[in-house]
């Protein structure tokens, strides 16, 4: 699901919303959640998950085409740890095919 069908599926479940007021809000709330990162801060959404940052730090790599030594510089990665309920509804036992097909992506629907 892309942010524009996240969008339109909010709108359509809250008909009284216009769709301009959902997408203010939807992102509204990716923006803090971004601006929260960027300040270092973690951000839960209980039953859903944690937003965080990690820090890699610089190291020496390789270049896998010529097997030069490369410098890497020092990163800071977005991490997602999933949340106990999420967890619990992607791994329910007997619903979908979720289960059975390791490429496939689950569907989460109220």
């Amino acid at each position: 699901m892309i942010k524009s069908e996240l969008i339109a599926r909010l709108a359509e479940q809250n008909p009284h919303l216009y769709q301009r007021d959902v997408e203010r809000i939807v992102t509204t709330v990716f923006n803090e959640i971004t601006d929260a990162l960027q300040r270092g801060d973690r951000v839960e959404l209980r039953g859903f998950g944690a937003f965080s940052v990690k820090r890699r730090p610089a190291r020496i790599g390789r270049n896998p085409r010529t097997g030069d030594s490369v410098s890497v510089a020092e990163k800071f990665v977005p991490f997602f740890k999933t949340g106990k309920e999420l967890r619990e509804r992607l791994n329910a036992s007997g619903g979908g095919s979720a289960g059975t097909d390791p490429n496939a992506v689950p569907e989460i629907s109220d």
